[in-house]
């Protein structure tokens, strides 16, 4: 039977030689920030690395700092490839009057820096976000979403969506409104570790009726 490497493991991909591919993280065992929760098995790669487990928050999320308002919320299952930015709410000034010039920051011991925006930036279950997307401030992505590379995306995308381009657009929905329901229903991410481990080939491979009869 297939085996689904160890969840709390931080390197999961052990080369020929019997190393572990530092490019490749589980997120959950890399990042220790208040304001970003990432569930198991979901693994981000890059090919220039951060030096250590600790640089990974500042490299997908950059302007998400602890003591930033707002959070970043990532699903379980979920694939970010190289070059994935989150710009988080933190990154955005305050664009109500004629300048958004951030004056407050070059003058802490004056002024009391405020955030403008506190949105939560939220990524569903199995989510695949393709090589250099951008995810804007707020956005909120659904279950089984796929990203295409060097996509720009804003606002909510509708589950098991595929999406491209700058600002992202759905370019089609990848079953029937039907099926997308029976899977949103199902959520096989939330089933028990060995039950995912037996069903591989049909999480992989199957259809939709295939995958709900093999349910626990």
């Amino acid at each position: 039977m297939p085996r689904l490497p160890d969840p709390d493991t931080l390197y999961p991909v052990i080369l020929p030689d019997g190393t572990p591919h530092t490019g490749t993280v589980f997120l959950a065992n890399a990042i220790d920030q208040p304001n970003i929760s990432v569930g198991a098995y979901t693994y981000a790669s890059s090919f220039t690395p951060p030096d250590t487990p600790q640089g990974w928050a500042g490299l997908l999320a950059p302007y998400l700092f602890p003591t930033s308002e707002g959070r970043l919320e990532i699903g379980r299952f979920c694939q970010i490839a190289h070059g994935v930015r989150f710009v988080t709410a933190s990154a955005n000034h305050a664009r109500h009057g004629p300048s958004t010039f951030p004056f407050e920051i070059f003058d802490l011991q004056n002024a009391v820096p405020a955030q403008p925006d506190s949105r939560d930036t939220v990524i569903g279950h199995d989510v695949w976000l393709g090589m250099d997307a951008i995810v804007l401030p707020g956005a909120r992505i659904g279950n089984g979403v796929i990203v295409g590379a060097g996509a720009v995306v804003g606002g909510t995308i509708p589950a098991y969506s595929i999406v491209a381009g700058n600002p992202a657009q759905v370019v089609r929905r990848r079953f029937t409104e039907e099926e997308i329901a029976k899977l949103e229903a199902l959520a096989w991410w939330d089933w028990p570790t060995d039950h995912v481990a037996r069903h591989i080939d049909v999480i992989q491979h199957g259809d939709v009726p295939s995958l709900l009869a093999c349910a626990p």
